[in-house]
């Protein structure tokens, strides 16, 4: 048990909209081609203007404000996100300053694909908990459009871009809030299925990187196979350290990995539709910022009561399986 406050969440859009009608004209397809085979209604996508840390900046933003938290008792800026805004610095370095944080506090990146929301989330209940610091503030941001490599039918058509924040503080050690399970399970045998090869020191203009190298690559077909038979296991183990069992989960959180995939977790879980919270039509996916955004949604639309007991799970590249026991 990690006992922490989840003081607000926040999240920002680009504005830039782009529906599934759009995307058939563009692609030669017919009228509602798009939104069958995406399952998306509109995805926002920034323009070539815009960068990744500006729209995690105003994330952060939206969560001070909505708690009426002061940029100045931030003592720890968290970046999450699947896909850096460049190699060096580190994406948290540039958030600060749009994010309205001071000048001198502590920001570093946490990366594990598409779960390192949940992973920053954890680390930063961790370091609470020692009493390093108080006030904790953890931005995920993607812009998975710069990725999409429009020639490939799969995975084109599934991603948006986004970002979600939230700020935590310690809880009481005899508060019943916080974390009550963590566990996450990487298996390198995946880590080709999902993967941009280019970017770092493996594959660059000097080792003869092509242009697609710096695009994003999936072989869902393979992705979906290990994902499925891990799944089972992994979620028993989750919740064999805590005081709960899946049933007793009040709501669940996942990444919105895809349509299929949605529906697919939703049945492997085995509970209803109404407690799954689903924001993929007007969101796609949007890698790291995917389960902040909807846990963003969850608490906003008022989905989650205090003291009720709630799952963040998901799939990451790597292969890599995540999920997180809360409660409010």
């Amino acid at each position: 048990m990690l006992p922490i406050h989840l003081l607000s969440t926040g999240k920002a859009l680009p504005e830039h909209q782009v529906t599934s009608a759009e995307l058939d004209a563009r692609l030669g397809h017919r009228a509602g081609y798009v939104r069958k085979k995406s399952g998306i209604d509109v995805r926002h996508h920034a323009t070539l203007a815009e960068h990744q840390s500006e729209l995690a900046g105003a994330a952060v933003r939206d969560a001070l404000r909505r708690a009426n938290v002061p940029p100045t008792s931030i003592d720890l800026l968290i970046s999450a996100s699947g896909v850096q805004e460049q190699a060096l610095p580190n994406t948290a370095t540039r958030i600060l300053e749009p994010a309205g944080l001071p000048a001198g506090t502590p920001a570093f990146d946490v990366n594990a694909s598409c779960l390192s929301f949940l992973t920053a989330l954890h680390v930063a209940s961790s370091l609470l908990t020692t009493g390093a610091y108080k006030r904790i503030a953890v931005v995920a941001s993607d812009l998975a459009s710069r990725g999409i490599d429009w020639d490939d039918a799969e995975t084109a058509l599934i991603f948006g871009d986004g970002a979600a924040a939230v700020i935590v503080e310690a809880a009481s050690a005899v508060s019943s809030k916080g974390i009550h399970a963590y566990r996450m399970e990487t298996y390198p045998a995946g880590k080709a299925y999902c993967e941009i090869p280019a970017g770092g020191t493996r594959r660059n203009p000097r080792t003869g990187a092509q242009p697609t190298d710096y695009l994003f690559h999936m072989d869902g077909k393979r992705v979906f196979k290990l994902a499925s038979q891990l799944m089972d296991g992994f979620l028993d183990r989750l919740f064999a350290g805590s005081n709960y069992t899946l049933r007793d989960m009040h709501v669940v959180v996942p990444h919105q990995a895809s349509h299929l995939g949605m529906q697919h977790l939703r049945k492997r879980l085995g509970v209803p539709e109404a407690s799954v919270i689903d924001i993929y039509a007007q969101h796609g996916n949007q890698v790291a910022a995917s389960i902040p955004t909807a846990l963003h949604e969850a608490v906003t639309r008022q989905r989650i009561e205090p003291g009720k007991p709630f799952l963040l799970v998901g799939t990451a590249a790597g292969l890599t399986l995540g999920g997180m026991v809360l409660t409010l």
